[in-house]
Parts: structure tokens; C-alpha cells; sequence
């Protein structure tokens, strides 16, 4: 059942509950032709109107105010002010956040209730309750709004961080793959027409794929990201760079898909580390299932001679300790007896 389903089922029992109890036994007693016609048609104008509540909050809100202040004067109406709070609770929730009047109001409309009780002191327990029910609602969709807007802001938050952690790990990746192969080449001091076309092809190919993955990124923020199956790729592309990779990948269930993707990032950016620090070592790259956890292990024997000058912000390592916790797993990191770094990354092994 959809929402807006659930929703115009629900406007109909308030407005089938509101006329059959508020409306109905006033209009059948009033007396006189005229009134219960009168009856009839205001009650059914308040049905219609809260029915279509949710899809014009306030116009729905000023007709049923109207219909119920003229019910009460012709006497075929019972209502004090509910159907309208009712109503006035949605305004609020969508409207109550961004208003900066609320004390003015409800001091106007509390002056209005002394003002009453002053002049016509039989109708005091109707108008308080009246004043009592648009007040709440009025407070009660106003907290509720704000708590919405909360949330909707925490979440914009959440996907800006996500997206540029994805950004991160696809282009610091290739990036890396890029200038690593540069440099080789221009290392060499011999280097033929024919090796540096196919370097450049290989860069020009990095290059487009890293595009057409951030694109993908930009263009659905929600997408869950590539699975394990990817993994090899990631692995094969640094071996291009010229970093020797030996993966020792175990089979594995199905695993759910942000685990999938957390995995995947982490190997991919402990494999960046690699070609940026370290891109004449040899590296080793493994995953593999303990029943309750997948875990994934980037080491390297670390770099023969001078490391090449890193521009690397750090936010990498920050990044990959992000994105495990939120999935509650852990990821540690740190030198190895041999003069390497070595990554290792626990995540729950959620199946699907």
C-alpha cells in the first residue's frame, strides 16, 4: 500500500469520525429546514476539506476553521476547534520551523480568549478548549518540524561525506596509477616511441574510466558502489602502475553491498598508498572469510631506496577509519618488522 494511500485513508476516517460525531447530532436537532440543510452542507464541506488535507494543508486548515465558526453560530456544529487544530498540526509541521512569530501569536490568540471570557463568560470552557487544542497543535507540529528538518540536514551531511570519500578513493586511486607510470617512463632513459604510446594509452584509459566512475558518483548519490567483484580490477590496474601484487583472495558468500563497497575502498586506497610511497615494493593483497567477519589485508615490503615525494593529505587513512566504523567494523594500520605498512580492515560479514 502506498503512502498517499495510507495517507487519504486516513483523512477519511478523521473526516468521517469528525462530521458523524461533531456534526451530525447538533444538525439532526437544530430544528427548522433551513438550519439542517445548512448543517448538511457545512458538514460536508469540513469532510471534503480534511480529506484533502495533506495535499493543501493551510487552504484545508482556513475552510474547516471558517465552516466550524459558522456551524457553532448556526448551533448545528459541536466542534471546538478540533478538526481545525488537526489540520493547523500539519501547517505547523511543514510552516513552524521557519516562522519567528510564534510568541506573538499565541499571545494574540490568548488575549482573544480573556477578551471573550470578559464579554460572553458562558462560551470560557469552549473557547479555552479551542485555544488550548490550536495551541498544542501548533506547538506539537512546530517540534515536529524541526526534528524533520534535523534530520533531513544530517542526512544531506552524511551523503556529502560519503560522496567525497567515494570521489577520494576513485581518483586518488587512479591518479596514483597515472603518475606512477609517468614516472617510469620518464625514468627510462632509452624509452622507445612505441612504450610511450602505450603508457599514454594506459594513462588515457585510467584517466576516462576515473571520469566515468566520479560522473556515476555526481549523478546518483545513493548508488551502493562497486562489489568484491571488482576487486581484481582495482589489483590488476596496480600492477600496471609496475607495483608486483600477489593476491590471495578465499571464495566467499554473498556479502551485503556496503560491506562489499567498504572492502573494495580500503584495498583500493591501501593499494594508492603503495604506488605513491611506495611503487618498487612488493605487495600483497588478502581477503579472506572467518565466519562472522570478512577481513581484507594490504602489506607491502616497503620501498627500495628514496620513497618519491608524496602530496597526500592524510585523508585517506582518516577516510578508510570513517567508513569501517560506521559499519562497525575495525581498521588498523602501521609499519611491519620487514620496513613495509601494512592495512588490515575487519568488517561484520553481513549476508544477503
Amino acid at each position: 500500500m502506498s503512502g498517499v494511500t495510507v495517507l487519504l485513508r486516513r483523512n477519511l476516517l478523521v473526516a468521517v469520525l469528525v462530521v458523524a460525531v461533531l456534526w451530525m447530532p447538533s444538525t439532526i436537532t437544530a430544528g427548522g429546514w433551513a438550519r439542517i440543510c445548512a448543517g448538511i452542507v457545512l458538514a460536508a464541506l469540513t469532510g471534503a476539506a480534511l480529506v484533502l488535507n495533506s495535499r493543501a494543508p493551510v487552504a484545508a486548515t482556513a475552510a474547516v476553521a471558517a465552516t466550524t465558526l459558522v456551524g457553532a453560530a448556526l448551533d448545528v456544529c459541536q466542534d471546538p476547534m478540533l478538526a481545525t487544530a488537526w489540520c493547523l498540526y500539519l501547517v505547523a509541521v511543514e510552516r513552524g520551523p521557519y516562522v519567528r512569530t510564534l510568541v506573538t501569536t499565541l499571545v494574540g490568540m490568548l488575549a482573544g480568549f480573556v477578551l471573550v471570557i470578559g464579554v460572553s463568560p458562558g462560551l470560557g470552557a469552549r473557547v479555552a478548549v479551542a485555544t488550548a487544542a490550536l495551541c498544542l497543535a501548533w506547538l506539537v507540529g512546530t517540534a515536529v518540524g524541526r526534528r524533520m528538518l534535523s534530520e533531513r540536514a544530517a542526512e544531506r551531511a552524511r551523503l556529502q561525506v560519503d560522496l567525497a570519500r567515494e570521489v577520494h578513493d576513485v581518483v586518488g586511486h587512479t591518479l596514483g596509477v597515472i603518475a606512477a607510470e609517468a614516472g617510469v617512463v620518464r625514468a627510462l632513459p632509452d624509452a622507445g616511441e612505441a612504450e610511450l604510446r602505450e603508457t599514454l594509452a594506459d594513462i588515457e584509459s585510467q584517466a576516462r574510466g576515473a571520469l566515468e566512475e566520479t560522473q556515476r558518483l555526481v549523478r546518483t548519490l545513493r548508488d551502493p558502489g562497486p562489489t568484491l567483484d571488482g576487486l581484481p580490477a582495482i589489483i590488476a590496474t596496480t600492477r600496471a602502475a609496475g607495483v608486483s601484487v600477489d593476491a590471495r583472495l578465499e571464495p566467499h558468500g554473498p556479502v551485503d553491498a556496503d560491506i562489499g563497497v567498504a572492502v573494495v575502498r580500503i584495498a583500493q586506497e591501501a593499494l594508492t598508498n603503495v604506488v605513491r610511497h611506495a611503487p618498487r615494493a612488493r605487495c600483497t593483497v588478502e581477503l579472506w572469510e572467518t565466519g562472522k567477519e570478512i577481513a581484507v589485508r594490504v602489506r607491502d615490503s616497503g620501498a627500495p631506496g628514496p620513497a618519491p615525494a608524496s602530496g597526500g593529505t592524510g585523508y585517506g587513512l582518516r577516510g578508510m577509519r570513517e567508513r569501517v566504523a560506521a559499519l562497525g567494523g575495525t581498521v588498523a594500520w602501521g609499519g611491519t618488522p620487514e620496513g613495509g605498512f601494512e592495512v588490515e580492515a575487519r568488517l561484520p560479514m553481513r549476508k544477503v
